[in-house]
């Protein structure tokens, strides 16, 4: 039996003593007739550690089977009743600026923590209740977008699960075709980049002898996965996905590889959204794989270029724009059609032009906070990787084509250039690229002049 399952055996009996000890105490049996704010309002109030417990379950429970309209009232009952004690605050901040020392610091630091942190906090001690949280985060998430005030209950999820799930806690664990069933099904479910339409395709991503996956699990969270990567071992840098997931390829010996290639990670959990998983993940994998396969020299990943046709569209329609001339967009109206791929005379004519432009996305595009403009780069690039190619047709997938005109890229982690690479970009927002790629970049446009491109909300 595992640590994590003997645990949530011993929360499950002592919530149940504790069931019992209310019922006891003339209490009704908790989760059945209580409402989520009555309930909260007692796992607030009480001291014993099993009634706690129980209490904590039924609200969970009462959770799981509240219905939208519930499950938004409680949100919003956590957004305005369960604040900061505001005279224990008020207090406080007249302590401080009267003597501002360390001490009284302190107190207006834990004066101004929210209830809700704690009543998470005791949620957390039910049997299954950081899974409950995350689920509970998911539906938090859904609905900000109808009501923005609740980003103030969201932030003090993801205050909590950034500490409860940093990298102390995540177990990074292989996954093969010998991996629990379980957990093998959630892979083709959370796979998000590259989708694995049956067992026989994940059976070919996993078992090989040059293929590889890896995935971070935290120990409240069992067979969970929370994100996964899935890596080829090759002898090239491949350009495109058919390269890698082709049926018909004759795998190698991992002995023979010289490169290893991350061409699909996938976040399992959007409840733990915002919650940086994917840089420790790789770097790790990296220090595995060079311990059990020491001759392996490049680290690259082969990645979706998301963001790419929103921009393309945007700035095709914008006579201004800095990167297309008019011939250029006569060039690329055959885009606007599905299957311009299997036109050879069209492909031909895109050649040239689409690398171009992606290249200038990538190299230049930039979002509202002045970051690269697409996610993906961004990730990367963050972690220190350097921009080093870009690959025309690279996914003839729809989701590809519609999303990038199935342009793909490599980022290279250049494991000497990675601190350096990280340093530059995050403190002067600096893209690392081959020079090839640089080359790449429209050059009748001024830079100097050119302004900020900023993709849709």
């Amino acid at each position: 039996m595992s640590e994590a399952s003997f645990f949530g055996d011993l929360l499950q009996t002592i919530a149940e003593r504790g069931r019992r000890l209310l019922a006891r105490g003339g209490e009704d049996e908790p989760g059945r007739r209580g409402d989520l704010r009555k309930l909260s309002e007692a796992l607030l109030s009480n001291r014993g550690e099993a009634s706690g417990i129980a209490l904590a379950k039924a609200v969970l429970d009462r959770w799981t089977t509240a219905s939208e309209a519930e499950r938004r009232a409680f949100m919003t009952l956590l957004l305005e009743r369960y604040g900061p004690d505001e005279k224990r605050l008020g207090a406080a901040v007249a302590a401080y600026s009267a003597d501002p020392s360390a001490r009284a610091a302190q107190a207006l630091h834990a004066a101004s923590e929210s209830r809700r942190l704690e009543l998470m906090r005791r949620l957390n001690l039910a049997p299954g209740g950081t899974s409950t949280l995350v689920r509970m985060r998911e539906s938090l998430l859904d609905m900000k977008g109808d009501d923005p005030a609740l980003s103030l209950v969201d932030d003090d999820f993801a205050h909590l699960f950034a500490s409860w799930f940093n990298r102390g806690f995540l177990v990074l664990k292989p996954i093969d075709w010998a991996s629990p069933a379980n957990v093998l099904e959630k892979i083709i479910r959370y796979e998000a980049v590259h989708e694995i339409r049956d067992w026989g395709e994940l059976r070919r991503r996993v078992e090989p002898a040059d293929r590889r996956c890896y995935a971070f699990f935290h120990p409240t969270l069992v067979d969970e996965p929370l994100i996964f990567v899935e890596v080829a071992l090759t002898t090239t840098m491949p350009a495109s996905v058919d390269e890698v997931l082709d049926p018909a390829r004759a795998p190698i010996r991992a002995e023979e590889a010289n490169a290893a290639v991350f061409y699909s990670i996938s976040n399992c959990q959007d409840g733990l959204r915002g919650v940086s998983f994917g840089n420790f993940l790789i770097k790790q994998v990296v220090e595995d794989l060079r311990r059990d396969l020491p001759d392996l020299s490049t680290f690259v990943t082969l990645s979706p270029v998301p963001g790419f046709a929103a921009w393309l569209a945007r700035e095709t329609a914008d006579e201004a724009s800095l990167w297309l001339t008019n011939e250029d967009r006569a060039t690329l109206e055959p885009l606007a059609e599905r299957g311009w791929m299997d036109d050879a005379e069209v492909a031909e004519r895109l050649k040239p032009i689409l690398p171009r432009l992606c290249a200038a996305y990538l190299l230049h595009g930039r979002d509202r906070r002045g970051g690269p403009a697409d996610p993906v780069a961004r990730f990367h690039l963050g972690n220190g990787a350097r921009l080093e190619r870009v690959n025309f047709m690279g996914d003839r997938s729809a989701r590809a084509e519609r999303q990038a005109h199935s342009m793909m890229v490599n980022y290279l982690y250049e494991l000497d250039e990675i601190e350096a690479n990280h340093e530059a970009f995050f403190a002067r927002g600096e893209v690392a690229a081959s020079s090839s790629v640089r080359r790449l970049a429209p050059k009748s446009r001024s830079l100097a002049s050119a302004r900020e491109v900023t993709p849709a909300k």
